[in-house]
């Protein structure tokens, strides 16, 4: 699915401060296409994922998603293209401790209406192609760091969305885990035609993908 950004500006207020963290920055992103976000830490990338993936909105400018201008969506259609169209990999991977991996990957499918039996035949499906059928049973504290982080991808998945967007989804790991959670990730977006975009610090990972975009002052520029 595309993805498009047309002059995304976004700023904060610090007291009597304006901070401007993106600044008409424009964007598109082809279906399928596999794109890096590239940074200094700080620089704002997290805060255009969450525009892009409609957990924040822009000061100005606009961002559509498809044929979705998320400007024009009520919150109750914004909570709906999540849970259906985008999935998202974060650095920390705010697995629910108290769950199981598989009732973890089943709650996106619950909270989008799924029955629990076919929550967990979709959920099944997913953590055995991260390699973890295995491990269904197990809680996030009984897991590795690499393993947490697979689940957390099968989650992200098992709505089948068009879209992944996943912010520094490595940067927990030690450099052979994050090395395979890196290859899961391309594996997913060739098997699928995911569109895949991935703010990160490893050039290792941004090099693996179609093309890398440095965030700078504001706006993208080529890595």
């Amino acid at each position: 699915m595309e993805i498009r950004a047309q002059g995304l500006g976004k700023e904060f207020r610090d007291g009597e401060r304006t901070i401007r963290v993106l600044d008409r920055l424009d964007l598109a992103v082809a279906p399928g296409e596999r794109v890096a976000i590239v940074g200094e830490s700080g620089n704002g990338k997290s805060t255009l994922l969450h525009l892009l993936g409609a957990l924040d909105r822009p000061t100005s400018g606009t961002v559509q998603i498809g044929s979705t201008d998320l400007a024009s969506c009520p919150e109750a259609e914004l909570a709906t293209l999540r849970n259906e169209r985008i999935g998202f990999v974060f650095q920390f991977h705010h697995l629910l401790g108290d769950f199981t991996a598989l009732e973890n990957v089943m709650m996106p499918s619950l909270i989008g209406g799924a029955s629990p039996e076919e929550a967990a035949r979709l959920a099944h499906e997913l953590l055995d192609r991260v390699g973890l059928s295995h491990r269904v049973e197990h809680r996030p504290g009984e897991l590795s760091g690499g393993e947490q982080q697979r689940v957390a991808v099968a989650r992200a998945l098992v709505r089948r969305p068009a879209v992944v967007l996943a912010d520094e989804p490595t940067g927990n790991l030690d450099p052979n885990t994050a090395a395979e959670v890196e290859e899961l990730l391309t594996d997913l977006n060739r098997a699928d035609g995911i569109t895949l975009i991935i703010a990160t610090h490893s050039m290792r990972l941004a090099n693996r993908l179609d093309r890398s975009l440095r965030l700078t002052s504001g706006r993208l520029e080529a890595g």
